[in-house]
């Protein structure tokens, strides 16, 4: 019994009528229960909503982690332990648990969130819903394994680009202190100019500050398009081999 529930609550594969039911269900959910955060007001519609989506997020958590010894192929209480912790699990509790906590006057147990000023915290992370539905995607799939593969890669990238913005932000503030009250101030300028958004609300005003943003602006471009091309080669490579497997 527990094992025909794992395979319906898995992505389907082909010929499974119940789970492929069961996916449409999960997907139409998730999409459905973010339509209220793009609105201010929060109806009663919108409250049923989120109530009847978190309440099918449970139960589809719950029965994730009775049948986490079939994911794992493990038996024993090890995987049962593990699940939680996985990424997806998080992703999962997280979607569930801002629910929880903004109908806490339903659920005394939760009444000491209600003293809490985080709601609107706890209402933004509501998105995280969004990432259920990857679980269903073979895009999401493929990049997934482009960015497994390309970890090394993209992670001497991104230390370059850390390393770049510290010092970029180390070396325009030493030259205008006066423009950068702090040194956040100029690592946002940094990261700003790295990425070449530009949205000038801070600057340098100086001969040498103008200069020194130059630089940075014009690397910045090259620091940007290196992971670009990583994923994009990595990309390629994981089409090629899904389209030979076929």
């Amino acid at each position: 019994m527990r094992k025909r529930i794992f395979e319906i609550i898995e992505a389907s594969k082909d010929g499974d009528t119940l789970s492929s039911i069961y996916d449409s269900i999960i997907l139409v959910t998730v999409i459905v229960s973010l339509v209220p955060l793009a609105f201010k007001d929060q109806t009663s519609v919108f409250s049923a909503i989120d109530k009847v989506s978190v309440s099918i997020f449970i139960v589809d958590y719950l029965l994730r982690w009775s049948t986490a010894d079939y994911k794992f192929g493990r038996n024993g209480l090890v995987p049962f332990i593990r699940y939680p912790f996985t990424f997806m699990a998080i992703v999962d509790l997280v979607s569930i648990l801002p629910s929880i906590t903004l109908m806490s006057s339903a659920f005394k147990v939760f009444r000491v969130f209600r003293m809490l000023k985080v709601m609107r915290v706890f209402r933004t992370m509501r998105v995280f819903r969004v990432f259920k539905a990857a679980r269903y995607s073979r895009s999401m799939d493929i990049i997934a394994n482009v960015i497994k593969n390309s970890k090394e890669a993209l992670a001497a990238v991104g230390t370059l680009a850390v390393l770049y913005v510290l010092i970029s932000a180390l070396i325009v503030f030493n030259i205008e202190p006066d423009t950068f009250g702090n040194f956040f101030e100029a690592i946002y300028w940094a990261t700003v100019s790295l990425t070449t958004v530009g949205y000038g609300d801070i600057y340098p005003v100086t001969a040498t500050g103008k200069f020194v943003a130059m630089l940075s602006s014009v690397f910045g471009i090259a620091v940007v398009a290196l992971p670009s091309g990583i994923i994009t080669a990595g990309y390629m490579d994981e089409l090629t081999k899904h389209g030979g497997d076929k």
